[in-house]
């Protein structure tokens, strides 16, 4: 089946924000968002429930479909309570900032007890440190360098990520997303 797209917009620019079965985002940072197509494909394989719709549609000789802006699984998929161990996840705990000075730029991670002096590569033991700073404080313990990260390094849960997810939001939000995003948000009279 052959799907046109209206002119009016490209359909890159309709992405469809994805809801758990319980209404929460899969994920906050990355997003959990699908390409039209993927949201449409699920629709048909009836995989989603269609929470909200672009006024923009897509068309074949055979069906119409607005395309959906907000989908919900019709299954529950329990999130696990332990994120991957990866560079990008210690950046989001420690909020993409350099644990020794602040700074958000040229970031890499720091094992805060070298692993040349037996500290392992692990959650409790690696930070966010810009590259001034890493090598500032080279091989050396924190009290030989005089560099103490500003938060103990910790392994997150899955809801310590959402929560530092939610302060770095993309670029693009549109307005059908916003009652599934920020729950804990002020409500307007």
């Amino acid at each position: 089946m052959s799907v046109h797209f209206h002119a009016t917009a490209s359909p890159e620019a309709c992405p469809a924000l994805v809801l758990n079965a319980d209404f929460r985002p899969l994920s906050y940072y990355p997003l959990s968002l699908w390409s039209w197509q993927d949201a449409i494909k699920a629709v048909f394989l009836d995989r989603v429930n269609i929470v909200s719709s672009y006024d923009k549609a897509v068309r074949s000789p055979s069906f119409e479909m607005q395309l959906p802006s907000v989908v919900s699984l019709k299954t529950y998929i329990k999130p696990s309570r332990h994120p991957a161990f990866t560079r990008f996840n210690v950046f989001l705990r420690d909020r993409f900032s350099c644990q020794y000075c602040g700074s958000r730029q040229d970031l890499t991670f720091d094992h805060v007890i070298p692993r040349s002096k037996g500290g392992l590569t692990t959650w409790e033991n690696v930070v966010a440190a810009c590259s001034p700073c890493n090598l500032r404080k080279s091989d050396r313990l924190p009290n030989e360098a005089h560099m103490w990260p500003a938060h103990r390094p910790y392994q997150p849960t899955v809801n310590d990520l959402h929560q530092n997810g939610r302060l770095f939001p993309p670029n693009y939000l549109h307005e059908s997303w916003m009652d599934y995003l920020y729950w804990d948000s002020e409500l307007e009279p």
